[in-house]
């Protein structure tokens, strides 16, 4: 392993590429301090990686007795290229993938754009949904809504530049 990585990080580095390794976790026995996972194949990859991510599904997304997606959360655990240790959640949705308006709903909460009032959602006193997925279906079928959700967070942001239904209009 330590070998082919070795001729690989130039032969990637010249033609600007990038490759994925999926490895699985393993449990060390008798580790009284620290974290007791480790991954399989020894310490090159860990060594050779410009960027290492621990991603897990937290929570499963039911609809009714349903599984439709599962809640993700992301931890960077070593990053060459920008600071390290960050952490992102998100929603997969099976069969459409990472849900934009469960992300523009979690900003929002978090920026007080969106108001949450125990389980019920609410947008310039408007209410949205009771429960998050409902939320989630109201903002998907009010485009106009979480555009304006979406430019009012990339002004907030500072992030230029259209939002998503937008551009997917004009082609």
């Amino acid at each position: 392993m330590s070998q082919a990585l070795r001729k690989l990080t130039g032969i990637v580095s010249k033609s600007k590429c990038t490759i994925i390794f999926i490895n699985q976790l393993r449990m060390k026995i008798w580790v009284m301090f620290g974290n007791p996972e480790t991954t399989t194949g020894g310490n090159a990859l860990k060594f050779y990686a410009s960027v290492r991510l621990d991603i897990r599904r937290i929570a499963a997304l039911k609809q009714g007795q349903d599984v439709i997606g599962g809640r993700t959360r992301v931890k960077v655990v070593k990053n060459k290229v920008a600071p390290p240790f960050k952490q992102a959640e998100f929603d997969i949705m099976y069969g459409t993938g990472i849900s934009r308006e469960g992300d523009l709903l979690d900003l929002g909460v978090d920026n007080d754009i969106v108001e949450k009032s125990g389980s019920w959602f609410s947008y310039k006193g408007e209410r949205v949904g009771q429960g998050r997925e409902n939320a989630k279906q109201y903002l998907k079928e009010h485009p106009e809504m979480t555009d304006e959700i979406e430019a009012t967070l990339r002004e907030l942001y500072g992030i230029g530049g259209e939002t998503a239904t937008s551009n997917a209009n004009e082609e």
